[in-house]
């Protein structure tokens, strides 16, 4: 497996991270009323589409990590009722799966992963399950963006994937999640 696939995963991660990073600090400039107003999309609101990333998320990336927490994750759909403590939880979580894809080595990727579901154990590629989480999380933001587009708050772009000559424009975003273009780019 070519060293660049690797790099490609750890720098999903980091890009998961920092475009969840900016959507929760856009949304951290709602009241609470705001974060919890019904809207439309697939959950009903900013709280509870931003809360079931953060579930989801704790369910696959315990399982890559080799837990058996399962569907247990969502037993509370909004673990997490305002921006600042869900923004606290979601970081925990990108942590975690950045240090995941950091650790990652050439065969990680083909290992099978076992995901506790409610009556069986799924086996799954890593590669295909990170893949899996990363669409997850872009396709709900993306929900999270248009609702946030009917507030007074402007969205923060999320489209973006680190290209080289915008470094200076994500460079206060690092500062303030500890990272730089040689932590994600490894050089």
């Amino acid at each position: 497996m070519p060293a660049s696939q690797l790099l490609t995963f750890r720098a999903m991660a980091y890009n998961n991270g920092w475009a969840n990073h900016r959507l929760l600090t856009a949304c951290a400039r709602l009241g609470q009323a705001e974060f919890e107003a019904p809207r439309t999309g697939f959950f009903p609101s900013l709280q509870a589409t931003l809360n079931h990333i953060l579930v989801i998320d704790h369910f696959y990336v315990d399982a890559l990590e080799g837990g058996r927490l399962g569907p247990a994750a969502w037993d509370d759909p909004v673990p997490h009722p305002s921006v600042a403590a869900l923004h606290r939880a979601q970081a925990a979580v990108d942590r975690r799966l950045v240090a995941f894809c950091e650790a990652l080595a050439p065969e990680g990727l083909d290992a099978v992963t076992r995901v506790h579901r409610q009556d069986h154990v799924q086996e799954e590629r890593t590669d295909r399950l990170l893949l899996h989480l990363f669409q997850h999380q872009i396709h709900h933001r993306g929900q999270a963006h248009a609702m946030l587009s009917g507030t007074a708050i402007p969205p923060p772009q999320l489209d973006e994937f680190f290209a080289a000559g915008e470094a200076p424009l994500r460079a206060r975003d690092f500062e303030a999640l500890g990272w730089s273009e040689a932590t994600v780019w490894g050089r």
